[in-house]
């Protein structure tokens, strides 16, 4: 008799048979969750650094896209929605928002009058510049104390649980187009 397995993603295989986490709620209680604690943590990153773009005239909704148009080469509305994980109206809004502010413009382009490039303007460049620092130093404060070990370690850490997650999402894609 063959075992069949129930559709959707394939279950993770772990390299070892360690469970840190089980079913119980208090396994996934807010102290021991680490999916919980990351998010806490990216929380306050972007509330100290709100704090800090706030006299920039910029908001988190303002300084991300910005910066994501001058230092990823992201161009279009359609590509910062993409990116941002936001729907095409909120882009739309907080492009309003840039352009009102003098930061960005968006202009047409002549070969395709249906495509909208988003440009950063001089201000838009100075203002990041400044934001720049701020993330820096966000950064700088949620580390104070950490040695240079430590950092490197947590660095590591975070990057093999991309890792992790990423192959799984890929399995699960590979396993949905293979019949």
């Amino acid at each position: 008799m063959q075992e069949t397995r129930p559709s959707g993603p394939p279950s993770p295989e772990p390299e070892t048979d360690f469970r840190y986490y089980g079913r119980a709620i208090n396994d996934l209680s807010p102290e021991r969750n680490i999916g919980l604690l990351i998010k806490h943590v990216h929380n306050l990153l972007h509330r100290v650094i709100d704090l800090q773009a706030c006299p920039m005239g910029l908001t988190a909704n303002q300084w991300r896209p910005l910066l994501l148009i001058l230092h990823r080469g992201i161009d279009t509305p359609a590509e910062l929605a993409r990116t941002l994980d936001v729907d095409t109206g909120a882009t739309t809004r907080m492009l309003d928002r840039l352009e009102s502010k003098g930061f960005v413009r968006r202009e047409r382009v002549p070969e395709d009058r249906r495509v909208v490039k988003i440009v950063p303007t001089d201000a838009g460049r100075a203002v990041a510049a400044q934001v720049l620092p701020a993330i820096a130093e966000t950064l700088n404060i949620h580390l104070n104390g950490f040695s240079e070990d430590e950092i490197h370690l947590l660095i590591a850490l975070l990057k093999r649980m991309i890792a992790n997650g990423e192959q799984f999402l890929q399995q699960a894609a590979d396993s949905a187009t293979t019949p």
